[in-house]
């Protein structure tokens, strides 16, 4: 049913606009795509408007995928057989509606507290090694950039292995569950890309530091 695929998209992608940290900044008369990073996610959101906002932005940033989520298993799960691989593209939609917004010019955010998002909402039992790999890193770097790359690798290995020993076999046919890889990895390799140029800094040892304090701004 492609077209219940492709609606499941458009849904996640409406949701996936919504952009709290933008939306917040723009209240503030801060137009977070000027500022610092110049990302709309929650580590440069609690940058420049505070800790306060950024935990706001982080907690509507991963749960709109959440939300897409139920909202598409309330429309399809009268009529399919299987709602689960739908709900998989709705969270596909949410993460490029975060990553892509076309009210933006399609330059939204990298798309990790969207993928962390559509861990919860979809595969919760995958959910603590990534989680450990991203708070271990940060803890022991403050790079919360290079958390969010080997924690997004990390679940795309996850879900590769757990797919192998039959841990998808419960929701998701065969086929389906080959929809179901590329798309994790998809949504894994695409927070990873958009780091380029965090990985960029990294590499050349000028990449920014976690601090739950502000920036100073002139």
């Amino acid at each position: 049913m492609i077209i219940g695929r492709i609606i499941a998209v458009l849904i996640g992608y409406c949701f996936g606009m919504v952009l709290m940290g933008y939306l917040i900044g723009k209240s503030k008369h801060i137009d977070l795509t000027k500022v610092g990073s110049g990302n709309v996610g929650s580590t440069n959101t609690m940058r420049n408007l505070g800790v306060t906002a950024g935990l706001i932005t982080l907690l509507w940033d991963c749960f709109k995928c959440v939300v897409a989520c139920f909202f598409v298993w309330l429309t399809y799960h009268r009529f399919v057989d299987s709602v689960y691989i739908y709900m998989v593209y709705a969270g596909l939609g949410t993460v490029l509606g975060h990553d892509f917004p076309c009210y933006m010019h399609f330059k939204g955010g990298k798309g990790v507290a969207s993928t962390l998002g559509f861990i919860i909402a979809l595969f919760p039992m995958g959910l603590p090694i990534p989680a450990c790999v991203f708070i271990a890193l940060v803890a022991l770097t403050r790079y919360v950039s290079l958390g969010s790359i080997i924690g997004c690798l990390s679940f795309a290995i996850e879900m590769l292995v757990g797919a192998h020993y039959g841990l998808l076999d419960a929701k998701y046919t065969s086929s389906e569950q080959i929809e179901v890889l590329v798309i994790c990895c998809f949504v894994a390799a695409l927070a990873i890309v958009l780091h380029h140029a965090n990985i960029k800094r990294l590499l050349n040892g000028n990449e920014n530091k976690f601090s739950f304090h502000p920036e100073t701004r002139a």
